[in-house]
């Protein structure tokens, strides 16, 4: 005798199939992926140091998948505007976004998203890291963190510092600089890091924790002057200058890093290929050398790497912005 099965039972099997058949990884579907183009979106302008780093991994990772890798700028309210496109995109793998610090910046730094920086996004791995710099117009009278903070105790107006804009790493490497030793530091934001520099190299600011690779020429050049770096050990190109850390602030570490991500469901599988392609060109030598040449340090490692990177770095900022007042609409 057959058992009895009901309608009900029936049913309710129909929908879980469907629902299965529905939710399915698309890479079950196409096990040869990727078989067309992957866009990478990154958020700033073609020739900046997030879209050179795009650049250089996107072409080796295109070797190594078998497709290219093609990047898409897509600028507007430091980076949001592209997080939000990739964010809203199809989970099948062939839009990803370069994930930097403004992202976990400007989680707390804009009072509403058009995205969630961690539900959105699929961690896929870090790119790469990239210190920042104190540097000072050469004509002011210190030489070391200590004598700044001297100087500035000093004053009694404090001491200016300028950034590429509020709420950018920049200028929260100040802030947190600020927070750590209770300094009077007037923060004067401009419209990106270089007409910041032209006023620092001018002496219309004092001070700036600018992104290495655009101090460094002026401190080679002697034009700037660089008291430390803010990374957790000396850079090889400027291996007299101390970091933060060093110079009486133990723990202080800030730097500016790139990610890669996909919108929140592409399958695992996906994930897994494209962390290998990811992990894969930042062992090309060639590549760590142009990181070098941009005083960027390689960050292979996993997803879950990433994942908990990001966390971190959430909560490091969201401490940081508040503290600051600083806030973008």
């Amino acid at each position: 005798m057959k058992p009895h099965v009901s309608r009900r039972t029936i049913c309710l099997g129909m929908v879980a199939a469907l629902h299965a058949t529905l939710a399915a990884p698309v890479f079950a579907n196409e096990p040869n992926w990727p078989t067309k183009p992957i866009k990478l979106v990154v958020g700033y302008a073609a020739g900046g140091a997030t879209d050179v780093v795009a650049r250089l991994v996107a072409a080796r990772m295109g070797t190594e998948l078998g497709q290219s890798v093609l990047v898409d700028n897509r600028t507007g309210a430091n980076s949001n505007v592209g997080a939000e496109l990739v964010a809203r995109s199809p989970a099948d793998g062939y839009t990803l976004y370069v994930f930097t610090i403004a992202n976990t910046i400007n989680a707390t730094l804009y009072n509403k998203l058009g995205y969630d920086p961690v539900k959105d996004f699929e961690p896929i791995g870090l790119i790469a890291k990239i210190p920042n710099l104190l540097v000072v117009n050469p004509s002011l009278p210190v030489q070391s963190v200590q004598e700044y903070i001297k100087y500035a105790k000093e004053s009694k107006d404090g001491i200016t510092f300028a950034s590429s804009g509020s709420g950018s790493s920049i200028h929260l490497s100040g802030e947190m600089f600020k927070m750590k030793t209770g300094l009077n530091m007037l923060h004067v934001p401009y419209r990106g890091s270089a007409p910041a520099v032209t006023d620092l190299l001018g002496g219309q600011v004092q001070s700036m924790f600018d992104n290495s690779p655009s101090a460094m020429p002026h401190v080679k050049a002697g034009k700037l002057r660089a008291l430390a770096i803010t990374s957790k050990e000396r850079s090889s190109l400027l291996p007299d200058v101390p970091t933060v850390a060093e110079s009486g602030f133990p723990g202080f570490e800030v730097q500016s890093w790139f990610g890669m991500s996909a919108p929140t469901g592409t399958p695992a599988p996906v994930i897994k290929r494209l962390n290998a392609a990811l992990n894969t060109a930042l062992s090309d030598p060639a590549v760590k050398q142009r990181l070098v040449d941009l005083v960027a340090t390689a960050s292979p490692g996993s997803s879950d790497d990433m994942r908990k990177f990001v966390a971190s770095e959430l909560k490091n900022w969201n401490e940081v912005v508040k503290a600051s007042g600083a806030k973008a609409d």
